[in-house]
């Protein structure tokens, strides 16, 4: 795989050193950072980055990458799509119709990608912001995030899978609350309603970080089917989702890497389950 020039960043090696708008870096342990870098524009999104976004989440899986963590530059997470580009581009309707297809694209690329995707949390996490955050597979919030779809007071409407992802974490009713009142989410609320798993003091990338660790100690193939399978699943009917779910299985709780672990459970040396676990 050509990772174009490489070079040593602060987090580890620099890969796709052409990129504009996000710097991607792989450390010591396999874990890559993803960092939006458009802290001017309090990371909004505009058709560049998605474009980085799909080509980032495609080479990242070949490039040894065993987790990720997704953070941004700046006091803000993501403000979502960048209105400013939107307004001077004047699209048609199938114009932006095909960017917000790109958008599904880059979002599938990071939930099926079989790779755990932590996303850090801070500031805004707002419109496409909250749909990219969505497509993460654990969510990290910092007191100062706040949650947010503000298209209603706007004249617009989600378009990058909301309606998929935000709505499966929070509930449809709620998810239309935030749309027609602008309501936002913060604190302990924000995790109440599914918005994020884990509200931290400090900074989320610590936090993102322990996660990240503590999952590339998994064999990769059932981080695999955690991470790319169950998404899968949840879209087929429950008969379909049955037969599937008994296949996964079959293959990852066969491999060896499984039969390593349960004669190390059999013979009591594996990690008991504790309720003081991560959380």
């Amino acid at each position: 795989m050509d990772n174009g020039n490489l070079r040593e960043g602060i987090q580890g090696v620099t890969l796709f050193d052409d990129l504009k708008n996000i710097t991607v870096t792989l450390d010591e342990d396999d874990i890559a950072t993803v960092n939006l870098n458009r802290p001017a524009k309090r990371n909004a999104l505009n058709a560049e980055t998605i474009e980085e976004l799909i080509f980032t989440f495609t080479k990242l899986p070949r490039a040894g990458a065993r987790a990720i963590i997704l953070r941004a530059e700046g006091d803000h997470f993501c403000a979502g799509l960048d209105l400013v580009e939107h307004h001077s581009e004047d699209r048609t309707a199938g114009e932006f119709m095909h960017i917000c297809l790109r958008w599904h694209e880059a979002f599938n690329k990071m939930e099926y990608s079989g790779i755990p995707v932590i996303a850090a949390l801070k500031g805004a996490v707002v419109g496409g912001g909250l749909e990219l955050a969505s497509s993460a597979h654990i969510r990290v919030a910092d007191e100062t995030t706040y949650f947010a779809l503000p298209e209603g007071q706007r004249g617009l409407f989600t378009g990058g899978g909301a309606t998929i992802r935000v709505a499966d974490l929070v509930g449809k009713a709620r998810m239309i609350d935030m749309m027609l009142t602008g309501r936002s989410y913060k604190g302990t609320e924000a995790v109440e309603v599914g918005l994020c798993q884990y509200l931290v003091e400090g900074d989320s990338e610590l936090k993102a970080k322990d996660i990240a660790l503590a999952a590339t100690k998994n064999p990769p193939l059932s981080n695999f089917a955690i991470c790319s399978a169950i998404s899968h699943l949840t879209n087929m009917s429950a008969l379909d989702a049955s037969y599937a779910e008994a296949a996964v299985a079959g293959i990852v709780n066969t491999q060896p890497a499984s039969r390593e672990r349960l004669e190390a459970f059999v013979k009591k040396k594996a990690p008991r389950v504790r309720p003081d676990g991560m959380r």
